[in-house]
């Protein structure tokens, strides 16, 4: 059997503590030829030695141990592999763990591609390890999760401003399952604390990085400035905002209407005297 990249990248991700970064991958091929002059690998048996060197005669293989299984595995390894061919390589092996509806997956997060458990199976993990059940985020959570997310770095106060209510439970709940952090202080009096999102938020939302979380027209950083400012600085509402017709030539002024204890002809008379 000779050299089988697929069949190398399962061992490795089989072997592997963490998620498997291409990086690591490169790293180990340069290892193996790194090392490859301190043990020598056996001579390919289609290219026989014949020669007086050899002691045998022309024409004839000289007689030595033939190569193993485990030879062939380390013959022709390539001396570089590119990022674009471990990437084919392990979406081949994701399209077939997905293919045979077996209890692991492949999937590429943020730092790798790494093996997990199918979710159908999520309780036999637990009962294994005799955790309890993951308690969900309620609404309000999540909702100031996805504003920490978008308009990371973000202090409480803008979160507040944002949601109208207070957000100091729900950054409590979010910092305790490590899916937000603190970044640093704003430069605003008094050093408001700034929070962002984690690496273990990425994992939760199954991304790998911020920038592939989904437009939003509602949480982008003009829209709520936008509105921040209209918020802070109210302005006079306009005809348009009253559902007053703008395109009418004359409006009644309001010092012009009649009162309710006028009759028309005395409020043609204080029109008259204006």
């Amino acid at each position: 059997m000779a050299f089988d990249l697929k069949q190398v990248l399962k061992v490795m991700l089989f072997a592997s503590n963490g998620p498997l970064a291409a990086k690591d991958i490169q790293t180990a091929f340069t290892r193996f030829h790194e090392q490859s002059g301190e043990l020598p690998l056996p001579a390919d048996p289609e290219t026989p030695e014949t020669g007086p060197e050899t002691g045998a005669p022309a024409g004839e293989t000289p007689a030595g141990p033939a190569p193993t299984e485990e030879d062939e595995i380390y013959r022709d390894v390539p001396s570089l592999v590119t990022v674009a061919q471990i990437r084919e390589a392990m979406e081949a092996i994701a399209a077939e763990l997905h293919s045979t509806q077996g209890p692991t997956l492949l999937l590429e997060g943020h730092s790798g591609w790494r093996l997990v458990t199918h979710p159908r199976y999520a309780r036999w993990m637990r009962l294994l390890r005799n955790e309890p059940r993951p308690a969900r985020l309620s609404p309000s959570v999540i909702e100031t999760l996805a504003i920490v997310a978008y308009r990371q770095p973000v202090t409480r106060a803008e979160i507040e401003h944002i949601r109208g209510v207070s957000a100091e439970a729900g950054l409590s709940k979010l910092l305790e399952r490590d899916l937000v952090y603190v970044v640093g202080r704003a430069d605003l009096p008094g050093r408001p604390i700034q929070y962002g999102t984690t690496d273990a938020f990425l994992e939760f939302v199954g991304i790998k990085s911020i920038d592939e979380l989904p437009a939003s027209d509602v949480l982008s950083p003009r829209q709520i400035d936008t509105w921040l400012q209209a918020v802070s600085q109210p302005q006079a509402a306009t005809d348009a905002d009253m559902g007053l017709d703008e395109n009418e030539a004359e409006q009644l002024d309001l010092k012009d209407a009649p009162r309710e204890s006028e009759t028309p002809d005395a409020a043609k008379e204080t029109q008259a005297k204006t």
